[in-house]
């Protein structure tokens, strides 16, 4: 039990009756064979390199073929100006028609990031707006010299110009949230994942609403889905649209990257490494689907401090990947 003092909500953990949905569908046999025995790899998610190179998956095959797309990350953190450094582990869409994300994060602390560090997971929409892309983004974070401790919190975070800088949870005006949510930016989420234990996760949807058009942020690993506020559709216009699903870190130049995720490499093994799963694609009417005819691309841009496994399909878990990494980058 969390005491009140912490401002912190217990995580439920990691069922294992859980199942997936196909939309509806049923489920060839062989598909059905396919999912108990092994892990299923989407033939539509391909992967590119920092460079933009296409890289071949385990049967050496191509379907996509991706142009480089040059992600802009947050605004500054510290008033260092341009001496933040940005790594990431993602799997995203290229521009198109999409509405928002689902997913279940695993939470991991990490009791030795410094003060000028961050490292956290998060559900982003990237729109383009005048040849920019505005951010707009929920999830969790550590991040010491905003919140004076190490606690995992929930947070939200946008900007208009991805190029600016932008605002965390309720610094400036954006993102609004719903009176009375059992989770609001900033607050501590706790108890995290333990190494080889046992896993604890979040499950949050980042979507349009297809009423309003503002982007309503919830969470969906309570009782019932709980709205905990929304992201105005002002901020993410009606033009093409990035979604992504990213672990993340940020630290100064001339100082060594912190971990991400679990602060390992990404392997199966949902109780020592990080994890996005049951992902789902929202569509225009508010519904959520299974991503599997949304061609998407994983993008790691320092593969020797951090890294994202394939997303696949897999019985239990629904589409799923895992991602992480011992930091260490300079």
């Amino acid at each position: 039990q969390v005491s009140k003092e912490t401002h912190s909500y217990v995580l439920h953990r990691k069922e294992h009756n859980s199942y997936i949905r196909m939309g509806g569908d049923y489920v060839p046999i062989l598909v059905l064979l396919c999912f108990l025995f092994r892990p299923c790899y989407p033939t539509l998610l391909e992967s590119i390199d920092m460079d933009g190179n296409l890289q071949k998956n385990e049967k050496n095959t191509t379907v996509l073929s991706p142009k480089r797309f040059q992600f802009p990350w947050r605004a500054d953190f510290t008033d260092e100006g341009s001496n933040i450094i940005s790594h990431y582990a993602m799997w995203h869409t290229m521009p198109g028609k999409f509405y928002g994300l689902r997913a279940e994060m695993s939470i991991w602390a990490s009791p030795n990031i410094e003060n000028s560090q961050e490292s956290g997971a998060s559900i982003q929409i990237y729109c383009q707006d005048r040849g920019h892309y505005n951010l707009i983004q929920a999830g969790f974070h550590i991040l010491p010299s905003l919140y004076h401790n190490r606690d995992i919190r929930f947070f939200t975070y946008w900007t208009k110009d991805s190029r600016s800088k932008g605002c965390y949870n309720l610094q400036c005006g954006g993102f609004i949230p719903a009176s009375g949510a059992k989770l609001v930016p900033g607050q501590a989420i706790a108890p995290p994942s333990i190494y080889g234990i046992q896993d604890h996760y979040i499950r949050l949807s980042l979507n349009k609403d297809p009423n309003s058009g503002d982007w309503v942020v919830y969470r969906h690993d309570l009782e019932t889905p709980s709205f905990l506020g929304h992201f105005p559709k002002e901020l993410c216009p009606e033009t093409p649209r990035i979604q992504a699903l990213t672990g993340f870190v940020n630290y100064l130049k001339n100082a060594r990257g912190p971990p991400m995720g679990s602060g390992h490499f990404p392997d199966y093994n949902e109780k020592k490494s990080a994890y996005f799963n049951h992902i789902k694609k929202y569509n225009s009417k508010g519904q959520a689907f299974d991503p599997r005819y949304t061609g998407m691309v994983k993008l790691v841009d320092r593969k020797d401090c951090y890294d994202a496994n394939d997303l696949f399909l897999e019985f239990k878990k629904g589409y799923t990947f895992n991602y992480g990494g011992p930091g260490g980058c300079i």
